[in-house]
């Protein structure tokens, strides 16, 4: 495969790797059958170890109902110190989430480190990263255009919502770097599993063992949500071992 090139709306030095670190298909198709999905993996990584979930109450889903999981390709961003009028006036663009759309694969999660008050992403941004194969956005700032996200369909988890561009206000400074998101680190190539209930970010090295515990999880709570569907009875079931 041809290698990967920048468009230049960053600078080189300020993109980390071209081409993202990836899980086998088969462990990203496996978290992807677990049922209740950010709570399995939750309790997966309470179970090893890692601290790596947000809830939606920090983070809530723009459009209820979607559920994700995949490779991060990561952006960070942070405030500019120029006048907003000068910049304005000039048309100092210095947001750069087109850079990750350029070098995006299908089924990548933008995870964007960002500002709040101004916006890191808008709508027209959000539909090239859909066209480009992202199948999701997982945000540490604001946005704007949230009906847009919603007609598109494109899911997104973000702090909420502003009408203040942030292209005058903040310059991406790094792709497919490390980044905090609600303080857990994400760096790239982590699998990022999300649903309405939150967001795990679980670190590429240790999916195969978070995996392994979360099959062992879901086994157990499909087998109690089965006992519980045909009448065992309530002392018995808190008798029973399933996890």
């Amino acid at each position: 495969m041809a290698e990967k090139k920048p468009t230049g709306k960053v600078p080189r030095d300020a993109i980390r790797m071209l081409e993202l670190p990836r899980l086998p298909a088969a462990i990203v198709d496996s978290f992807k059958a677990l049922i209740d999905l950010s709570g399995t993996v939750s309790d997966a990584l309470d179970e090893c170890g890692i601290v790596g979930v947000i809830p939606a109450a920090e983070l809530p889903p723009v459009n209820p109902g979607k559920r994700i999981v995949g490779p991060a390709l990561t952006v960070r961003n942070a405030p500019r110190r120029e006048q907003i009028h000068k910049a304005a006036n000039e048309k100092l663009n210095t947001m750069g989430e087109a850079e990750a759309h350029n070098l995006a694969e299908p089924g990548d999660v933008l995870v964007i480190e960002g500002l709040t008050g101004c916006s890191n992403l808008g709508g027209q941004s959000a539909t090239i990263g859909m066209r480009q194969g992202e199948i999701g956005v997982i945000l540490d700032g604001s946005i704007r255009d949230p009906d847009q996200y919603r007609e598109l369909g494109f899911p997104v988890w973000c702090r909420g919502y502003t009408p203040i561009t942030g292209k005058w206000r903040l310059q991406t400074v790094e792709i497919n770097g490390a980044v905090r998101i609600a303080g857990i680190q994400v760096r790239p190539g982590d699998l990022v599993c999300a649903d309405d209930a939150g967001i795990c970010c679980v670190p590429r090295e240790q999916a195969a063992l978070v995996l392994e515990v979360a099959r062992k999880i879901d086994a157990g709570d499909t087998k109690r949500k089965s006992d519980i569907a045909s009448g065992v009875a309530v002392a018995d079931l808190m008798q029973r071992k399933y996890k």
